[in-house]
């Protein structure tokens, strides 16, 4: 079975969302903007998800981990807890 790491933000509006990515490509480090803006408990990680396997995440989530190109930052992406930002660092 496929494994994923990934680490997200989540947050409850498409606007700060958006904002929060042109942060991080502007080069505000994600994890540190995880910490303060994310409203998942993965926050206290940095929004480190950990190793993800398919449908341990919401489906809008689980088609990113699984099918989006590495490295990049994805997102805004909705889900019924608002809206996500995502980054993926591998898969195998």
């Amino acid at each position: 079975m496929p494994v994923a790491m990934a680490r997200h933000i989540l947050v409850k509006t498409e606007a700060e969302a958006a904002a929060l990515k042109k942060r991080i490509a502007a080069g505000e480090a994600f994890d540190v903007l995880a910490k303060k803006y994310s409203t998942c408990p993965s926050k206290k990680r940095g929004g480190d998800l950990g190793e993800v396997r398919p449908g341990q995440m919401v489906r809008a989530i689980d088609q990113i981990i699984f099918k989006k190109p590495l490295k990049m930052v994805h997102g805004p992406v909705k889900s019924q807890f608002g809206y996500h930002l995502v980054q993926v660092f591998y898969r195998d």
